[in-house]
């Protein structure tokens, strides 16, 4: 997996039990496949079509820094599967933990928002 995006735990992020929002989680994934996505097919028309089944492994607390780590899953006519996992880095250690996983489809379109053919250069 590749090193798509990075963010620190601020205040405004967490949730009423201390831990990171998951909601917040989630943009953050969708925002780093989303920006993944455009350079591998080379175009900035995607759109998400699917977020599969997010799983939480552990909490985030404030101040960790979160390293979310793409590759790509599977290209289709017109569509990108993006696998994506969250990682909790320790910088003292060196150390990380995986904190979320998913896979992402999204769907590239044309000027119109219709779905339009990935044409990958060879």
């Amino acid at each position: 997996m590749e090193l798509i995006s990075t963010h620190i735990v601020m205040t405004d992020d967490i949730g009423v039990n201390g831990n990171l929002f998951g909601g917040r989680m989630m943009s953050w994934l969708d925002d780093a496949s989303v920006g993944f996505a455009t350079q591998v097919i080379r175009n900035p028309n995607v759109l998400t079509l699917k977020i599969s089944e997010c799983v939480f492994h552990r909490p985030s607390k404030l101040k960790n820094l979160i390293k979310i780590y793409g590759e790509v899953k599977h290209i289709g006519h017109t569509s990108i599967t993006v696998g994506i996992e969250a990682r909790r880095a320790d910088v003292i250690k060196g150390t990380e933990e995986l904190v979320c996983s998913t896979n992402i489809l999204l769907v590239q379109v044309d000027a119109h928002g219709k779905p339009s053919e990935i044409k990958l250069e060879k």
